[in-house]
């Protein structure tokens, strides 16, 4: 299997769907930079620059996709969202309720998001529990380039709107374009196995909504998604020196959530820890806690996220996103351990 960047994964995914299906375009704002590659493949007419107007160019991919289109519309960050909101959470996610089941609507938003280069709260959010509890809507958050890949593909294929967010980390090309910004004393924790890997070739599509378990263990299920798995892996390993086996479990998806592979590993360790980059109110950790107490799951449970703006100041931001000491500590005191 080649080995490609995180990045490089994403596009080759989504240029093998445009290849195979004429209808699969691609627009938003300097897509004809970030994506030149697949400009030169397929030209102006598939790979479209759009206006500095998230709002328009949104509900365009909207209308492209009623009209017949796959279209995968690229939003810089999905901090940007927020102005385009109407036609996501009023027209997107709705359109197949109101019809009947006439009309679908088999758009994919591609946006990249989380923190961790120092670019602040208005930059850095990830925003996929505030996405996820829009019914109607999938939220897929990859962790590695094979996922990446997969996900893209699944999300191309699928007939409802899918929000595919790809971390700032991982997909080197973001750091080169927003991160350092001449900055000497910004410094990047990069997780080598997420940013870079084998990627089947062609890729194989990752089914919307299914985790896979990253690590086995049996006393402790930490859950997390995106680069928070990787520090999750870091801090089981740690973990294991205190004589504690930890099961990490990948996510995928925010949404929909994969409540089988959650709950049997609840049932089997008794004792869960959510890791998640959004806020902790109201998002993702809240739905996992909920998933187990509707199932009659007994477990100890506890969270690690950031319940806070996101500062711009990398030392202050080092202490609001998750990472393998807050990671560790917390795992350490469910487990019944001095921290």
């Amino acid at each position: 299997m080649p080995e490609m960047t995180f990045a490089q994964a994403i596009d080759f995914a989504l240029g093998m769907a445009m290849e195979r299906d004429e209808r699969v375009i691609t627009f938003g704002e300097d897509v004809t930079m970030l994506r030149r590659e697949l400009f030169v493949r397929f030209g102006p007419k598939r790979v479209r620059q759009a206006p500095i107007s998230e709002a328009a160019f949104l509900a365009a991919g909207v209308g492209a996709a009623m009209a017949g289109l796959r279209p995968v519309v690229e939003i810089m960050m999905v901090d940007f969202i927020a102005v385009a909101f109407d036609a996501l959470l009023n027209q997107a996610t709705k359109i197949r309720a109101f019809s009947g089941g006439k009309w679908n609507v088999p758009l994919v938003v591609r946006a990249s998001c989380g923190g961790g280069y120092g670019d602040a709260g208005q930059h850095e959010q990830c925003l996929w529990g505030l996405l996820s509890g829009m019914p109607g809507i999938a939220v897929v958050v990859p962790s590695n380039p094979a996922d990446a890949a997969g996900l893209m593909l699944s999300a191309i294929e699928s007939e409802d709107p899918v929000v595919f967010l790809e971390h700032k980390l991982l997909s080197d090309y973001w750091l080169d374009y927003l991160g350092a910004g001449g900055r000497s004393t910004v410094c990047f924790d990069v997780p080598a196995a997420g940013a870079r890997g084998e990627v089947p070739s062609p890729p194989l599509p990752v089914p919307i909504g299914k985790a896979r378990k990253a690590r086995d263990g049996g006393d402790i299920s930490i859950l997390s998604l995106g680069v928070s798995l990787h520090r999750c892996l870091e801090a089981a390993d740690i973990l294991e020196d205190n004589g504690i086996k930890a099961e990490v479990v990948d996510l995928r998806s925010a949404c929909p959530l994969d409540r089988e592979l959650i709950l049997s590993s609840a049932a089997r360790s008794g004792r869960v820890l959510v890791v998640d980059e959004d806020y902790l109110g109201y998002g993702l950790s809240g739905e996992v806690a909920a998933v187990l107490s509707e199932a009659g799951i007994k477990a100890d449970f506890a969270r690690v996220g950031p319940r806070e703006v996101i500062p711009y100041a990398r030392r202050l931001e080092d202490e609001v996103l998750p990472d393998v000491r807050r990671i560790r500590e917390a795992a350490l005191r469910l487990c019944g351990h001095d921290a």
